[in-house]
């Protein structure tokens, strides 16, 4: 039983439009599902990754309109390792992100740069031995295409290894020579998970990480919720999320663990071709349609726009 790579990784946005026009317009993301939270079914759930929103490419944000910045600290995520294929793709997003007003810091192998709420984002030359995880965009040329989340970081309290074992012994990650990081390699998709000690106060919002989840097969799932369960987790039901089936605990020093299922998809509801075009609704919210139309903000996604300026 192995764990494979990451499924997603949730945010929180203050303003869904200027989201969308970053991630699917600047970065050239697929929007593949356009829902609604399931605990707050007035806010926005956005879901943005490559062609088939395909485990490890997905970003996910809550949106709650008009939220004040929050600032990470201890037992927070603070930055997201997004993969291109080259050291010339960091050349192209660099000058393509200063043409559209965005600063970034550019080293050898990385470009560091933020996006409108905040959330810290790096630029990394991905992993060979990940598949590449791309959407097509007529503006980002394949090349140049991103490829998948690659790692992310998190700030900790003073102690780096409170869940160490946790992460080597029950969730099947492995050290790293550097303190702090660690790896977790899946039989198709390996990323990156590295602690920075920090003991800044967190404060959650607009631009801040909410969870990280795990890919697990569909066959596994119970078994890694009995598992983390045995190491000492608090861990939440198997929990129906439509598009995945989801598991939740807080691993030692804060943060906000997810194991998530690779079915059904999010072509369980949309024609495959049509991805992130219409409303979709939770089930147990269906019957809140009509309120939710009038007062969720109709989004526009350039990447539509882009396509019906080029026919």
């Amino acid at each position: 039983m192995q764990l494979d790579g990451l499924h997603h990784i949730t945010m929180i946005t203050g303003d869904a439009q200027r989201n969308v026009d970053f991630y699917a317009g600047l970065l050239g993301l697929r929007l593949v599902k356009k829902t609604v939270n399931f605990d707050a079914p007035e806010a926005y759930h956005l879901y943005f990754g490559d062609e088939h929103g395909s485990p490890g490419s997905l970003l996910t944000w809550f949106e709650f309109a008009g939220a004040t910045p929050g600032r990470a600290g201890a037992g927070m995520i603070h930055r997201i390792q997004l993969g291109v294929p080259s050291e010339a793709s960091l050349d192209f997003w660099e000058q393509r992100l200063g043409e559209r007003g965005y600063s970034s810091e550019r080293s050898q192998d990385t470009l560091a740069f933020a996006d409108d709420d905040g959330l810290g984002l790096e630029l990394v030359v991905a992993d060979p031995t990940n598949p590449p995880l791309r959407a097509a965009h007529g503006p980002i040329p394949p090349e140049h295409a991103l490829t998948g989340v690659e790692g992310a970081r998190a700030y900790v309290g003073r102690d780096l290894h409170a869940d160490r074992a946790l992460l080597l012994d029950t969730l099947g990650f492995s050290a790293r020579s550097t303190p702090g990081a660690y790896r977790l390699q899946g039989p198709t998709r390996g990323v990156n998970w590295t602690y920075e000690p920090s003991d800044r106060h967190g404060i959650q919002g607009a631009g801040t990480v909410h969870h990280i989840a795990w890919h697990s097969a569909d066959a596994d799932h119970v078994a890694w919720q009995q598992r983390a369960a045995a190491a000492g987790m608090r861990v939440t039901p198997v929990i129906d999320r439509d598009y995945f089936r989801a598991i939740y605990f807080r691993q030692p020093q804060g943060i906000l663990f997810e194991i998530a299922t690779t079915s059904p998809g999010f072509a369980t509801d949309e024609d495959p071709a049509h991805l992130g075009e219409e409303l979709r609704l939770p089930t147990q919210h269906e019957h809140l349609r009509p309120q939710l139309e009038r007062t969720l903000r109709p989004l526009t996604n350039p990447r539509s726009a882009h396509a019906q300026a080029t026919r």
